[in-house]
């Protein structure tokens, strides 16, 4: 028997009481029932978020979402700043492109932030532009960008900040209102420990104000529509019921461990995590900004790091995530988002030292376990 234990940056594991929750019958969605369920939902998101503005709920990947932004914020032919510095910032580019808005990228390193004099300097250079669009963390590298500096810049300009943060929300501290973010966005299959299908969004006063002249296309994408169901504590179009049960679930769950908790059991899994690739001798990926949500370690040159990761799927059950584009073969990404304890961290650690011996790097067994173990031992209960 082989037990699976999923590591992976997302999906991420579902906890059982929020599956339970999710196998509940269902309800029909236009109902007084629902909606109770639908506001007290909505009511956690923007606990989450640390926002007084509606955070908005659409039957969508979280690519979906970062779409909509475009879409309801953006008129043909604007200009907008994309910060490219992993396959999910390049992705902001190619949606800003389909829908004819004119991108500006800095390209940054992957596995570094974005330096916030090189935007202002963009910004200086090209005043234009409209929005400036970042992932808060950049799961392709496990990278951070300086999300509350580029807010400060942006808040002095008439630039809207667009801020992916779907490995970030309910990974770190990323407080929308304080530091004054105007899109803030996420996906359920993240710290959210839900199935994929739900991404959220949530738009600064400014951000409304913008849109109600934005002239880009939208249907199902409409966020203004979406404000006015939500009002009702319903949705503009069909919502995912099941999901819906599984998020309210999901934020108790979070609200009961209390978000600072929450930040920290993030942040001591990298740092046990990264420890542990230190002391196996491996390169980090983001060495100067790494991010809580997942740790990026260089392969060694001997080992092939496509192979590796699908024997530590297929053989021992245990799902991290590969390199993509150049870093293909390169990298491992190993996950310590959502429902995620010292004992899976230890878990991934283990298995990757075992399987790295079976791909002939002959690390000690047990040195990388030892180092997180050291790591770990102030999260232990007296």
């Amino acid at each position: 028997m082989i037990k699976n234990y999923l590591l992976a940056p997302g999906p991420t594991p579902v906890p059982p009481r929020v599956a339970l929750a999710m196998a509940q019958p269902i309800i029909h969605h236009r109902t007084p029932q629902f909606s109770r369920i639908f506001a007290e939902a909505q009511h956690g998101l923007k606990r989450l978020f640390q926002t007084e503005q509606d955070v908005l709920m659409l039957a969508a990947s979280g690519t979906g979402a970062m779409e909509s932004a475009i879409t309801n914020l953006f008129s043909p032919g604007d200009e907008v700043l994309v910060i490219n510095g992993g396959k999910f910032g390049e992705r902001w580019g190619k949606i800003a492109t389909a829908y004819g808005l004119t991108p500006t990228e800095v390209r940054v390193p992957w596995g570094a932030g974005v330096r916030v004099d090189e935007v202002r300097a963009v910004l200086d250079r090209q005043p234009g532009i409209r929005g400036v669009c970042v992932q808060a963390s950049e799961t392709s590298t496990a990278a951070v960008h300086p999300i509350e500096d580029l807010a400060a810049l942006t808040r002095e300009r008439d630039v809207l900040l667009i801020v992916d943060g779907i490995t970030a929300v309910g990974v770190f501290d990323l407080p929308m209102d304080r530091w004054g973010i105007d899109v803030l966005i996420t996906g359920s299959q993240k710290a959210l420990m839900l199935p994929p299908g739900l991404a959220f969004i949530a738009l600064s006063e400014r951000a409304w104000e913008r849109s109600a002249t934005a002239r880009l296309p939208r249907f199902y994408f409409d966020l203004a529509r979406e404000r006015a169901a939500l009002a009702q504590h319903t949705s503009a179009w069909t919502p995912a019921i099941s999901l819906v049960l599984g998020l309210r679930e999901s934020l108790a769950m979070l609200f009961e461990e209390g978000l600072p908790r929450v930040f920290d059991r993030h942040a001591r899994l990298a740092a046990a995590t990264r420890a542990a690739g230190r002391a196996l001798g491996l390169q980090l990926v983001a060495p100067e900004v790494p991010s809580p949500a997942l740790t990026g370690l260089y392969t060694p040159s001997t080992v092939d790091g496509g192979k590796l990761v699908a024997y530590l799927r297929d053989c021992m059950g245990v799902t991290f995530a590969g390199g993509q584009d150049h870093l293909k073969g390169k990298i491992v990404r190993i996950a310590h988002l959502g429902y995620m304890g010292v004992f899976d961290t230890l878990t991934a650690i283990a298995a990757f030292e075992m399987a790295l011996r079976r791909f002939g790097h002959n690390v000690p067994l047990g040195c990388g376990v030892g180092a997180a173990q050291e790591a770990l031992m102030a999260a232990l209960p007296e």
